[in-house]
C-alpha cells in the first residue's frame, strides 16, 4: 500500500464547471474559459472533461491537431463525424480514439430528442507531432466482462488495446463491491486515477464519482471498490 503523503487528491467539486445549456461540463484540468495554473494537466494527460450533452445538442465541426483524443461514452448515444470520412454512433461502454496529428476536423452531437449523452473526453499529448490523422474504436471484448482491470489504450497495442502515440497505459477498472484491484507503478512514472461511478478506497482515502488521485512514486497500489462497486480509469504515464 502507498502512504497517504504520496497521494494528491482532486475532488470532483474542485474541478472547473460550465453550464452552457446544451452542455453541462466539468473540467479536471484547465480548459476553455476555466484556468487554474495548479491544474494544467498531469504528465502527458492534458484534458479530462466530464460532458453531459442535452438532447439535440452537440459540438459543431471544429479543428484539432497534435493531440490524442479519446471519448468514453457513459450514457446515451454519441454521433461522430470527421474529415477522415468517419461517421459513427457510439453507445455506452464504447471508446472512440482519434489522432488529430497534422490536423483534423470533427463534430460530435447527441442525436436523441429525449435523452442526454454523457461522455468523458480525454486528451493526451503525443510524443511526436505532425503524425497522420487516424481513427479507431474500442469495445470491451465479451470474454473480459468479469475482469476488474482491463488495458484499453497503450503505446504498443498489447493485450488487444488501442494504440496511442505516447508512453501511456490506460486501464478501465470495473470492480465489484469491496473487490481489490492492484497496480504496480514503476519508478519514474505517475498514476492518475479518475473515479467514474461508485467509490474507491486508496491508502485510507475514499474517492467518490468525479474524484481523482495521483501519485508519482514507485508503489504497489491497492484500490478497493466501495459497497456499490467501482468504475474508474487509471492512467499510467511516463
Amino acid at each position: 500500500m502507498t502512504a497517504n503523503h504520496t497521494l494528491k487528491i482532486r475532488r470532483a467539486g474542485e474541478r472547473g464547471h460550465a453550464n452552457h445549456g446544451w452542455l453541462d461540463t466539468w473540467h479536471s484540468f484547465s480548459f476553455a474559459d476555466y484556468y487554474d495554473p495548479a491544474h494544467m494537466g498531469f504528465r502527458s494527460l492534458r484534458v479530462i472533461n466530464d460532458d453531459r450533452v442535452a438532447p439535440g445538442g452537440g459540438f459543431p465541426t471544429h479543428p484539432h491537431r497534435d493531440m490524442e483524443i479519446f471519448s468514453y461514452v457513459l450514457e446515451g448515444t454519441l454521433a461522430h463525424q470527421d474529415s477522415m470520412g468517419n461517421k459513427r454512433a457510439l453507445k455506452p461502454g464504447e471508446i472512440q480514439l482519434m489522432r488529430a496529428g497534422s490536423g483534423v476536423l470533427h463534430s460530435e452531437f447527441n442525436p436523441s430528442t429525449t435523452e442526454q449523452v454523457r461522455l468523458l473526453q480525454i486528451w493526451i499529448t503525443p510524443s511526436v507531432r505532425g503524425l497522420e490523422p487516424a481513427y479507431t474504436e474500442w469495445t470491451p471484448p465479451a470474454e473480459t466482462k468479469d475482469r476488474n482491470k482491463l488495458l484499453v489504450i497503450s503505446e504498443d497495442g498489447r493485450e488487444g488495446s488501442a494504440r496511442i502515440a505516447q508512453d501511456a497505459s490506460i486501464y478501465l477498472l470495473r470492480a465489484k463491491a469491496e473487490e481489490i484491484v492492484t497496480h504496480d507503478l514503476a519508478a519514474g512514472r505517475g498514476v492518475w486515477l479518475h473515479v467514474i461511478r461508485g467509490s474507491a478506497r486508496l491508502s485510507g482515502v475514499t474517492l467518490g464519482p468525479g474524484d481523482a488521485a495521483s501519485i508519482e512514486e514507485a508503489a504497489a497500489l491497492e484500490i478497493q471498490a466501495g459497497p456499490e462497486g467501482l468504475e474508474a480509469l487509471l492512467f499510467d504515464l511516463r
